[in-house]
């Protein structure tokens, strides 16, 4: 049994794939720092009501406590998030095997295909810690726009069916997740490869050792020999050795999958050595001449046994296709992976009583089948945790069907009428209700200002006495009559424009950009068709400016609600140590977020429309207020001056000018009506006030 020497400062849990920090290793970083608690997270709840229980201190100090603790929270909650993902990086990911550096990048290599996963990126800063370790530049941090499982992608197709030779394995599976029959079909032609028994050694050195025998034995008789591989590093290990006993080779991997087609057109020449991962070139024929099917055919050498039974199967199944003859045998030691994490030591311990030699083989049926068991293992352990992770994205697939299907309402604009009428009442009936509940007036005022923008013309006395639903009636009329004022006065602001911008560039331009924001949050650009503005005499223009901000508030909470989950999901795992179901609790606390989030999308959508403004009208205003303040200064001359221009005129004795009267050109605009800029006050409370 092995024994640490040196002081433990991380565990490592290769069956989970985890890391984590002892206390000495927690003590090893925190040296040097003031803060003595470097590794310890505040409670929150608990911090908060001390600072509550402090009746001496004044509201300025109580928020200002509040606000170090919770700053003092995110910094050492980040900090923590830091070391963890940098400590995975360096133990549980190796260069060349779970990922490769290429062109000054770090990219993801697909553990099953070998093949590289071009711009997929690890999340939760995990490949910013890789790029920080390889010494190459860090990139931003990604952020998930949308997630959907395997399955439940799969299961939105009406009809699923596939075809491949490894898939009796999995027969369970597919039955228990998409209700489907495996059906195998017997071959075209008898196979007569020759499926021999694993070769196992004590060490890895031994094995490779082996390997390199093997091939040399192989290319000698004239065979074309291909050998498989669980990883870029381990191809290119045994490329090296081969080049040191001058055997020529090519090498096919995540790094050369460009000349994968070239490479796998040359594997059935005589005495042809290819190293590939285990499953680059797949569902290729690799073609045989004559000559090598009188030499054995294509021989198969794998270094390693994968954790999943259909990789080394499709391994197998590139040689004795079709009839041909061929051979596979697989080269296994006590090291390797697989082996390591089911009770290998107990083997080498029994093979080292026996009086093991350097160099000697085991090799009997019963071992091969202990092998095949260990991968039984691990394939249900992978069939648990997709089970699992589906039981988990389950539950998010109803709400995702639920935002979705309101942001396809909006994309394509149809329905979306009605999901914002839902949203305006939702909206309001919320305002009514907390407000009535309260009795509270002026909070109801308040609200309405702050939320919709618009102030109530029901006075204190109707809202009081009067029945919550009769409030609530009086106070939709108010606001539909508010916001046909407010479509009306964008329609009138904007449609003079675009027609101006149609009789000057005909055709030419198809779309307007409006640009429209609420002062608070950040702008939202709108296109708006032009011919659909000027055939619905500017009505479209709002439903152009409906739909744009729907999606835009959707997307940003629903990406916002992504993140929410996901933290929810980590630590919902807790609930074991209570004796509770992580994923009972999951269900519960992620419908609370549902609630939250569509609660929060309605009062947005309908905060940011009622509040909302076109900005255009703006500059307009700026420019009339220059002018109107140009003619002001004309007007506002001092007696002196008119008493000379007058003496001036008469001496010179022109003729008299004709008064020239001003008229305002725009439509009159009542005291208590929507103000022309689309700002949603009252005219004597906007710019009716100037006057």
């Amino acid at each position: 049994m092995r024994v640490a020497d040196q002081p433990l400062y991380f565990t490592i849990d290769e069956k989970n794939k985890h890391v984590e920090l002892t206390g000495k290793g927690e003590d090893f970083l925190a040296k040097g720092e003031s803060d003595t608690n470097f590794f310890i997270i505040p409670d929150l709840a608990q911090e908060m009501n001390v600072i509550l229980g402090q009746t001496n201190l004044s509201k300025e100090e109580i928020t200002e406590k509040k606000e170090k603790v919770l700053n003092d929270y995110a910094i050492k909650s980040k900090r923590l998030h830091c070391v963890h993902q940098l400590l995975k990086a360096y133990t549980l990911f190796e260069k060349d095997e779970e990922y490769v550096v290429l062109d000054g990048e770090v990219k993801i290599v697909d553990e099953g295909t070998g093949r590289m996963l071009e711009g997929r990126r690890y999340s939760d800063g995990l490949h910013q810690a890789l790029e920080a370790k390889e010494a190459v530049k860090v990139g931003e941090l990604t952020q998930t726009y949308a997630t959907i499982t395997l399955q439940n992608y799969f299961r939105m197709f009406h009809k699923l069916a596939g075809m491949t030779g490894t898939a009796e394995t999995e027969a369970g599976e597919f039955w228990q997740i998409y209700k489907l029959d495996v059906v195998v079909i017997p071959t075209n032609r008898p196979v007569i490869r020759d499926d021999r028994e694993d070769l196992v050694y004590k060490t890895s050195r031994e094995k490779f050792n082996a390997v390199i025998e093997e091939i040399a034995s192989c290319t000698e008789k004239g065979r074309p020999v291909l050998v498989g591989t669980t990883s870029v590093d381990i191809s290119e290990k045994l490329s090296r050795m081969l080049q040191l006993r001058g055997i020529p080779h090519n090498v096919l991997n995540a790094k050369q999958h460009q000349r994968e087609a070239e490479i796998v057109a040359e594997a059935g020449l005589p005495g042809k050595v290819t190293i590939a991962t285990n499953m680059a070139g797949r569902g290729t024929d690799i073609k045989i001449t004559d000559e090598v099917k009188r030499a054995g055919g294509l021989a198969i050498i794998g270094t390693e046994r994968h954790e999943s039974r259909r990789v080394d199967r499709q391994l197998r199944g590139r040689s004795g296709r079709q009839g041909d003859p061929g051979s596979s045998q697989f080269f296994v030691s006590f090291e390797d992976n697989l082996m390591r994490l089911f009770n290998s030591d107990r083997m080498i311990t029994i093979m080292d009583k026996l009086g093991h030699k350097e160099g000697e083989v085991m090799q009997h049926s019963m071992v091969t089948k202990s092998i095949e068991n260990a991968q039984k293992k691990v394939e249900e352990n992978n069939f648990a945790m997709r089970k699992r992770l589906l039981e988990y994205d389950d539950v998010m697939n109803i709400q995702r069907e639920a935002i979705y299907k309101k942001r396809d309402h909006a994309l394509e604009g149809y329905r979306l009428s009605v999901d914002l009428d839902y949203m305006f009442r939702s909206t309001l009936q919320h305002i009514v209700h907390k407000n009535k509940a309260t009795g509270s007036y002026p909070e109801f005022v308040n609200d309405s200002i702050m939320l919709l923008g618009f102030e109530p013309e029901m006075r204190d006395a109707d809202f009081l006495q009067s029945r919550e639903q009769e409030v609530l009636a009086r106070f939709e009329d108010e606001f539909y009559n508010f916001y046909k004022k407010k479509e009306e006065a964008i329609s009138n602001l904007l449609l003079p424009g675009i027609e101006r911008i149609k009789r000057e560039h005909g055709d030419h331009y198809k779309r307007i950009a409006i640009p429209y924001e609420d002062g608070i949050n950040e702008p939202v650009p709108i296109a708006a068709e032009i011919d659909e503005a000027l055939r619905t005499k500017g009505t479209s223009i709002m439903r152009d400016i409906e739909k744009s901000i729907a999606l835009s508030i959707l997307d940003s909470n629903w990406k916002e609600h992504l993140r929410n989950t996901d933290e929810l999901k980590d630590s919902v795992q807790a609930a074991t140590f209570e004796q509770k179901d992580p994923l009972v609790i999951y269900k519960m606390e992620a419908y609370k977020l549902f609630e939250n989030l569509v609660y929060k999308m309605n009062e947005e959508i309908t905060s940011y429309l009622t509040k909302g403004k076109v900005m255009i009208a703006v500059e307009t205003e700026m420019q009339e207020a220059k002018t109107q303040k140009a003619d002001l200064s004309k007007v506002r001359t001092n007696k002196q001056e008119e008493n000379a221009r007058r003496a001036a005129e008469s001496a010179g004795r022109a003729e008299p000018q004709a008064v020239q009267t001003i008229r305002n050109s725009g439509p009159k605009v009542g005291r208590n009506e929507p103000c022309p800029c689309g700002s949603g006050k009252k005219f004597k409370n906007c710019h009716g006030a100037e006057s």
